[in-house]
């Protein structure tokens, strides 16, 4: 068998750097060198300088490639700043269509940074595509999507949007932070970019701080690799191979995560102090039948809104198993408020716009006993109800 014809469970372990070719070591060797030594005056070897060039992080960017089905990945010191370095890809006097409630790192840098440069923004919502369409100018040259959408779940039509883009001859950018590669992989529905927090569930241990981009065309991935060397933002090599070490549990992780989230989720549905549950998995989810049709299921992550302030006020108090944080995509479960914690970039006013109300929790479902989760929620649900009948009296 070739590598091609290996499943993806098998390829997160059996990849072109399953060892060190010099030492038969099966770990990726971390090479802390910034510099290279060069044996000759006019032809430099592979690598000169760490910033440029680095084997490690080299491996772990032939890893993401393969898993994404892209020809090129790249590493970077963060999430936003794999973000960033891709809408570096535009010029001033140029427009972006994107996701209305995206992360709040991304609202950020397009709002108050992207601005200063003249590059245009109009926020839609993705799930409509008239919108999409009725959202175009004549500078648009990026539409950037975000599916499942954080925090509400929403999920976008990866393929129909990025048809969209390229009938007006515009990039397409595609955060797979919350599906990633496992479930999902938009170069094959025609996206140009996709974008990674690493940080999250591809490392998956609360232990580093990544980002990762990968792209299918040549021509662009050149761009990107200059945009990359220029702009500096790389992943420090222990960083990459800490990523590459959380990348081989990837597989048996996200299933088990994902099978305690659908439980989860629909516990939370029966609860009458819970208002509302966002999640794909749910068949009531407006958009269920596209995250069937383009993804391998609907991931780990989920957000269910509580009847009140008060009352999630209570519950968060209450609540023992989970991670009151931010963040996600780890082996333990987080849980996290969007309006004080990956939203709080955005103005009130925005997020309420937005659905993302003072009483809406954002819960990642790690690798505890789902039973053991539900038995903690329930608890803290009754505690909270308790309490309201005690306030109202």
């Amino acid at each position: 068998m070739t590598n091609q014809e290996f499943s993806f469970e098998t390829k997160l372990l059996h990849n072109q750097h399953k060892f060190d070719p010099t030492t038969g070591g099966v770990s990726v060797p971390i090479q802390h060198a910034s510099t290279f030594h060069q044996t000759d005056i006019d032809q430099f070897g592979k690598y000169d300088y760490s910033r440029s060039g680095n084997p490690t992080r080299e491996a772990l960017e032939d890893i993401i490639a393969e898993l994404e089905e892209g020809t090129r990945g790249f590493a970077f010191s963060s999430g936003m700043a794999a973000i960033s370095t891709a809408f570096l890809l535009l010029s001033a006097g140029d427009h972006i269509v994107i996701s209305e409630d995206v992360y709040g790192g991304t609202f950020r840098m397009v709002t108050t940074v992207l601005t200063r440069f003249n590059i245009e923004h109009t926020f839609v919502d993705m799930t409509d595509l008239e919108s999409v369409k009725a959202a175009i100018q004549p500078n648009t040259r990026a539409i950037y999507i975000e599916t499942p959408s954080n925090p509400l779940l929403k999920v976008t039509d990866i393929k129909a949007v990025c048809d969209i883009a390229k009938s007006i001859g515009a990039l397409s950018f595609v955060d797979n932070t919350f599906l990633t590669p496992a479930l999902q992989r938009p170069l094959n529905l025609g996206a140009d970019i996709v974008l990674h927090s690493a940080t999250k569930f591809l490392s998956g241990h609360s232990d580093v701080v990544a980002g990762l981009a990968v792209v299918k065309d040549p021509d662009l991935a050149d761009r990107l690799g200059s945009l990359q060397n220029s702009f500096g933002a790389v992943l420090g090599v222990q960083d990459a191979w800490l990523v590459m070490r959380g990348l081989k549990t990837l597989s048996v992780r996200m299933e088990h995560s994902q099978k305690g989230a659908e439980r989860i989720a629909e516990y939370l549905k029966q609860q009458p102090l819970v208002k509302n549950v966002y999640y794909p998995g749910l068949s009531d989810h407006p958009q269920h039948g596209i995250q069937g049709n383009q993804a391998r299921g609907a991931g780990a992550v989920l957000s269910f809104e509580l009847e009140s302030e008060e009352i999630f006020r209570s519950f968060v108090n209450h609540v023992e198993l989970p991670v009151f944080a931010v963040s996600l995509g780890a082996v333990e479960s987080i849980l996290s408020y969007p309006a004080k914690m990956s939203h709080a970039a955005m103005p009130a006013e925005e997020r309420e716009k937005r659905g993302i109300t003072n009483s809406l929790l954002r819960l990642s479902v790690g690798l505890e006993n789902p039973d053991d989760l539900i038995r903690d929620f329930d608890l803290a649900l009754k505690k909270s109800a308790e309490r309201q009948a005690v306030s109202t009296k």
